[in-house]
């Protein structure tokens, strides 16, 4: 499923709902994995991985068309952790 739309009408379908109604289910997920990442949780979802934040310090870099060092600030980035269930369904 390569968009939002694609992906809305197919777990509609899976779930036998409206699309409408898949589209906010969906959504509602996503926001509440947000928040709870953001406020320092995790979310985990047995049989498919777990939601957390990941987190990296400031550091040297360079730009590559001067090769002039910068520094690149810190970040945050939402991680998932693929758990074995799923990791071995991928495999098969």
């Amino acid at each position: 499923m390569a968009n939002k739309a694609e992906t809305i009408k197919a777990v509609a379908a899976q779930a036998d709902v409206t699309a409408g109604d898949a589209e906010k289910t969906l959504s509602a997920f996503f926001d509440l994995v947000a928040a709870e990442v953001k406020a320092g949780g995790k979310v985990t979802w047995p049989g498919f991985g777990s939601f957390s934040m990941s987190e990296r310090g400031a550091r040297m870099g360079r730009n590559p068309q001067t090769g002039e060092s910068i520094e690149i600030g810190p970040s945050r980035s939402l991680k998932l952790a693929t758990a074995a269930a799923m990791k071995k369904q991928l495999m098969s």
